[in-house]
């Protein structure tokens, strides 16, 4: 069958656009087993796709075929945002609401729109796409690899929680969303600019973090809290937004911190509130002080570890240099790309923290996929650890050497899902 491939134009005001547009937002919420969409949420939809200058992709059936209209059987965006990759913010292509109709997959259509959109990337100059996958099995076949871990925790603030003494001069304050949202933004901004792994928020998440509007019921987000950390100068240096769970639970939706000090703040006023028993965050802070700080340390479980971001290397002379490395040294890379994209052979050189990578002809180090690489970029997983999982091929000289160049000690961080 010869589907009809189409990039859409949000801003098209036309009569048939306006039905492809609902069509293909239908499309991506019945890929995710969503409600069918009502005209608040196409309207929020549209907006923030105009605002952030979405690129919207889609395949439809052919005019003739039983079962075409407006709706298509696969989904595709993608816009650009940012990166900390540790050195700089680096330009980033973010892929989002892939889907693909149960009645026609592996005809290739995911892999038409998904190859299209990273040559466009590539040809815009932008070094880096990335994603946060449902599944997990489909993308490193296109050079994705997970780069940050996900872990969520649940906090067992019932009689007895205490936090051992620590020092804040400052003080939490409960703030409506809407109230707290300029605050939030700033805060977010600031942890961006610090955090190695953080992704720019796309536009949608001041609605979401404002309670302007709530996706899963289509309206104003009746039951999101917020509060905001004060310093001893009254400046606000961090925010946590929360709503109340089944059975005394309080289910922390957001939380950045600037300082250890308003981190545990934050914990010490979630863990006192009446009538909660437990707090649960799924995205918790890899070098979040908590643990360390309660007087009962077990009452932190781990509920699960998961891969979160996704990257996809598409320059690796540029991507490298903006990360930071761990010692001067030389390696040679080989990077194997099913695309093209990064496909090479590549000198890193390193000297005071900074790399110069060039193309080379000289022998190779280490030979690893574009997956790998993508893996490796952030810092979430040592050098010997992938080489050990037969991820790379290289001597143990080869893999101490570049082990010892590429290995970070303070972990990547990622709260930005899309």
């Amino acid at each position: 069958m010869d589907y009809d491939f189409a990039i859409l134009d949000f801003h098209d005001e036309s009569e048939e656009a306006t039905a492809r547009r609902r069509g293909w937002i239908g499309a991506v919420l019945r890929g995710f087993r969503e409600d069918r969409p009502e005209d608040a949420l196409v309207d929020r939809w549209v907006g923030h796709y105009r605002t952030d200058e979405v690129t919207v992709r889609g395949a439809w059936l052919p005019e003739d075929e039983f079962g075409a209209g407006p709706m298509p059987v696969a989904t595709y965006a993608s816009l650009d945002k940012t990166l900390n990759a540790g050195r700089e913010l680096l330009p980033l292509r973010m892929v989002t609401d892939v889907t693909t109709s149960a009645a026609h997959r592996r005809r290739g259509l995911l892999r038409r729109m998904i190859e299209d959109d990273l040559a466009d990337a590539a040809a815009q100059g932008v070094p880096m796409a990335a994603l946060t996958a449902s599944e997990t099995t489909i993308y490193g076949r296109w050079g994705f690899g997970a780069a940050t871990l996900r872990t969520g925790v649940e906090v067992d603030t019932s009689t007895g929680f205490s936090l051992r003494a620590f020092a804040d001069t400052g003080r939490v304050e409960l703030v409506e969303p809407a109230d707290a949202w300029p605050h939030v933004k700033a805060v977010f901004d600031t942890f961006h600019a610090r955090q190695r792994g953080s992704v720019e928020w796309p536009v949608q998440y001041e609605d979401m973090h404002s309670a302007a509007f709530d996706f899963e019921s289509g309206g104003a987000n009746r039951k999101l809290r917020g509060a905001v950390h004060l310093d001893a100068a009254g400046a606000v240096d961090g925010f946590v937004l929360f709503k109340p769970g089944e059975k005394q639970t309080v289910k922390v939706e957001e939380m950045v911190a600037l300082t250890p000090e308003a981190q545990l703040a934050f914990w010490s006023f979630l863990g006192h509130m009446d009538r909660v028993d437990k707090v649960t965050f799924n995205l918790f802070h890899p070098e979040d002080p908590l643990v360390w700080a309660l007087t009962d340390m077990n009452r932190v479980k781990v509920t699960e570890v998961e891969e979160f971001l996704w990257l996809r290397v598409l320059d690796v002379p540029r991507c490298l240099a903006a990360r930071p490395w761990a010692a001067d040294g030389t390696v040679v890379l080989e990077v194997d790309d099913a695309q093209g994209h990064a496909s090479g052979r590549y000198e890193v050189a390193t000297a005071e923290g900074v790399a110069a990578v060039s193309r080379t002809d000289r022998p190779v180090d280490v030979r690893l996929t574009a997956e790998t690489l993508a893996s490796l970029f952030l810092g979430e997983v040592e050098v010997r650890r992938m080489h050990h999982a037969g991820r790379l091929e290289a001597t143990e000289e080869a893999v101490a050497r570049l082990a010892a160049m590429a290995d970070l000690s303070d972990p990547p961080y990622s709260l930005t899902g899309f």
